[in-house]
């Protein structure tokens, strides 16, 4: 079993397989399990073979002492564990989505991740248009946390041999948006296992123009509450203020 307390914060555990089990004070959550079959019109081959169960997402994650704080404050936490493995020659990874525009603004809302075990990328971009899309890789290990800032959208990879276990932060109010990535055929770029002298990233041919992929680092954001290997959930609690921009994102950016 992998103890991922240290890192998150609270009392979880997950097996070799990516399943959580809950400790004391935290009700136990029955995940939604993204399969293969749901993936089909964002992956590279959907006629590839791989697993049927690619990742899990286990949503308002918490404390049951501190459910009235993150209601008051609208936000939920969430841990997803992506399996390793690929389908076909293509890394598994999530379906991908954006973020809708927080009413009465011209903001969308941001959203926070943390890697509590394993290793990801996180890949970031723009919706399409015709001037194409910016396309980000940030690559991230536990203790790690990447904002997901407004105006972009993202689908996490795992390039790893182990599950890749992430929790996140996102306001409670608002609901993800599929549609384009699907649409696209998957995001902006394709993450393949090496093979011979093939790119290790593939553009999707469908976003034209053909995009092009930058890389960032990893940075601590103090003034959001994001220091590596001080777990998300602690620095809430110890001041949730430092999180209002995922609820208040035009007050920041």
């Amino acid at each position: 079993m992998l103890d991922l307390n240290k890192n998150s914060g609270l009392p979880i555990t997950a097996d070799s397989e990516g399943r959580l089990a809950f400790g004391e004070g935290v009700t136990s959550i029955t995940p939604a399990t993204r399969y293969k079959k749901d993936m089909l019109d964002v992956l590279l081959d959907p006629t590839a073979s791989g697993p049927d169960e690619l990742y899990y997402m286990y949503r308002d994650v918490c404390r049951e002492q501190d459910r009235e704080l993150l209601a008051k404050h609208r936000l939920r936490y969430d841990v997803t564990v992506i399996r390793p493995g690929q389908v076909g020659r293509e890394y598994i990874k999530t379906a991908g989505h954006y973020h809708p525009v927080k009413e009465g603004t011209d903001v969308t809302y941001p959203e926070v991740y943390e890697v509590l075990y394993g290793k990801a990328h996180y890949l970031l971009q723009t919706e399409a248009d015709e001037d194409g899309v910016d396309a980000v890789l940030v690559e991230a290990t536990a203790g790690d946390k990447v904002l997901i800032p407004p105006g972009y959208g993202h689908i996490t990879i795992n390039p790893g041999p182990s599950v890749l276990v992430m929790s996140n932060w996102v306001g409670s109010a608002f609901s993800s948006i599929y549609g384009p990535i699907k649409e696209l055929a998957g995001g902006a770029f394709f993450e393949l296992v090496a093979d011979g002298e093939d790119e290790q990233f593939m553009a999707n041919p469908r976003y034209q123009p053909t995009p092009r992929l930058s890389t960032r680092k990893v940075e601590d954001q103090p003034e959001f509450g994001l220091i590596h290997g001080r777990p998300m959930y602690v620095e809430f609690l110890k001041n949730p203020e430092k999180f209002a921009y995922l609820v208040n994102p035009e007050q920041y950016f």
